[in-house]
């Protein structure tokens, strides 16, 4: 993929300075690639160095300053490298800088539990294309940016487009490599930012206390075993058509969740992305955004620190429970 596939507006600040990114990354040629990529996104490079100079930094007496965005590549976490993580999560919510943690899905579940302060991107064994597409939605979160002068919908349109630029690199990519062009589907990546604006239902704003007084009486949560069989139907289906013609990430997270509820048993972040049927990384950010319009939530391990979990939140779990009740006997049927 080459650099000039890409062109971005310079990333300046408030003062028109180019805003500063910092680049740890154990691999020599990645961290190239980091650099090439920041650098084409308008990012002047504060750092660029090897995981062990994150280590070195955070534990420093005095702490080494750190750009506005920071990339991080670890594959495999130890100790060492979660501990470092965990204050750098810390530093980039008090400082307001964009993390974003590439990692592979033997550490996720570790490095996803002590990344809970700054709402960082996580990026599971990434592409260079979807680290771009990082990049670009860091572009459109960063407060100091002119893209804040952007409306709600224009700041989606862009990141949607951002989205759908980095899928057609990624085939490009792929087609200069001299493989074939993967069948696609009906339904686009894109729609991974539906949840961006929460539907009414889940607006988190509160009721009218006199509606509160006279609304029904939650119905309660399906039978696990009747949630259990429609995943696997709609797992089913993946045998004989593109699984893309059907990719439903947030439904099937919602069913897995409603099931692990009734059965008493907690998701990991890990379970919780091989139950959405769409890669790791599209799955979080599916997490991410049904976090913020209120469906799920974060739970953390009382017993480990190094473990935290999904669950639906009360409302989700409302808006489930009211769905199987209002579907009813025919649910009932598939049992």
């Amino acid at each position: 993929m080459a650099q000039a596939d890409f062109a971005y507006q310079p990333a300046n600040d408030a003062a028109g300075m180019p805003l500063a990114v910092s680049i740890f990354a154990d691999r020599a040629h990645l961290r190239e690639t980091l650099r090439e990529d920041a650098g084409a996104a308008g990012f002047r490079i504060a750092q660029c160095g090897e995981v062990a100079e994150l280590l070195a930094g955070e534990t420093a007496d005095e702490v080494r300053p750190l750009g506005e965005v920071v990339l991080v590549d670890c594959p495999a976490a130890d100790a060492g490298i979660l501990a470092a993580l965990a204050r750098l999560d810390m530093r980039a919510a008090r400082s307001g800088a964009q993390l974003v943690v590439s990692t592979s899905v033997a550490a996720l579940d570790e490095v996803f539990a002590c990344l809970d302060q700054s709402c960082p991107q996580i990026l599971v064994d990434p592409t260079r294309a979807e680290r771009v597409i990082a990049l670009g939605r860091v572009l459109a979160r960063l407060p100091n940016l002119r893209l804040r002068e952007l409306s709600e919908d224009d700041r989606l349109t862009l990141l949607r487009l951002t989205e759908q630029v980095g899928q057609i690199a990624e085939r490009l990519e792929r087609m200069g490599a001299g493989g074939a062009l993967p069948p696609r589907g009906l339904v686009s990546e894109d729609s991974v930012f539906r949840f961006e604006s929460p539907a009414p239902a889940f607006s988190g704003q509160d009721d009218d206390p006199s509606e509160r007084l006279v609304r029904a009486a939650r119905p309660p949560l399906p039978d696990p075993r009747l949630v259990r069989r429609i995943i696997r139907q709609r797992q089913l289906r993946a045998r004989f058509f593109d699984g893309e013609l059907f990719a439903d990430p947030a439904w099937d997270m919602l069913l897995d969740l409603t099931a692990a509820r009734v059965e008493h048993t907690r998701v990991s972040v890990t379970s919780l992305c091989i139950a959405s049927g769409v890669p790791p990384t599209t799955a979080l950010r599916w997490i991410s955004q049904m976090t913020e319009a209120g469906l799920l939530t974060r739970v953390e391990d009382e017993t480990d620190r190094r473990r935290a979990f999904i669950a639906l939140t009360d409302r989700a779990m409302d808006a489930m429970a009211r769905y199987f009740a209002e579907i009813g006997k025919a649910a009932a049927q598939l049992l």
